[in-house]
């Protein structure tokens, strides 16, 4: 983990979503005023559902926003099980981001060849302003899982015998996420406890191996106690 990681602790999960949001919203306006453009890493599963929906209902200059993911399941292209599915349906379809400047991760492909492709979007957009991440009770984030051995080097990994289905998935890489100006993590719920606790004191999930210059774990209390 970064040696200045922030832990921000709020009481509940729509608490943890509302900050998370303005900082978000924050961010992009920096990066618009700095570089001229927002690159975003969208998070999967169901805890940033409640960001994106909140993002839907902001004000900003989207035109200038770049939508990236984290992580995707190798599922058809309209399967609502799929990240970029939920994202579209919470947050981009409300939005005026030029469709040009959302990308999806091809996993429809395959994990090989989806990884392959993504690889060639994900290195011109290095680095990345913003990465939103989540963390699964194991102490996955996107679909890197405990017992899992990558090429470090690697920007792009396929996935294959998922702990979680579907079993073949396309991530972005531990080493690709944590080349960013800034990183997120979402972590809500009670059943994250034992995977925060052991995170805190050093363990290596697969969580504590993204290492962006600049962590902030925003958390409810359901998940975090001291």
């Amino acid at each position: 983990m970064p040696q200045n990681s922030q832990w921000h602790r709020f009481e509940t999960g729509d608490q943890v979503a509302e900050a998370v949001c303005k900082r978000i919203l924050a961010a992009a306006q920096q990066a618009i005023a700095a570089r001229g453009r927002f690159k975003l890493v969208l998070a999967g599963g169901t805890t940033p559902e409640k960001v994106y929906r909140l993002l839907a209902a902001s004000v900003a200059d989207w035109d200038a926003w770049f939508i990236y993911y984290g992580d995707e399941r190798c599922l058809p292209v309209d399967h609502p099980d799929r990240n970029n599915w939920l994202a579209n349906q919470a947050f981009l379809q409300a939005v005026s981001i030029p469709a040009n400047q959302i990308f999806p991760i091809p996993a429809e492909l395959g994990p090989e060849q989806g990884a392959v492709a993504y690889r060639g979007i994900v290195e011109p957009a290095l680095p990345f302003d913003m990465v939103l991440l989540g963390m699964g009770e194991d102490g996955h984030t996107a679909s890197l899982f405990p017992g899992h051995i990558h090429h470090e080097d690697e920007l792009t990994h396929a996935v294959h015998d998922s702990p979680k289905p579907p079993p073949e998935r396309v991530s972005v890489s531990a080493k690709a996420l944590g080349q960013t100006h800034e990183l997120i993590f979402l972590v809500t719920g009670s059943n994250k406890q034992e995977a925060v606790t052991a995170w805190r004191s050093g363990v290596k999930l697969p969580v504590a191996t993204i290492m962006p210059p600049v962590a902030d774990i925003y958390l409810d209390a359901a998940a975090f106690t001291e």
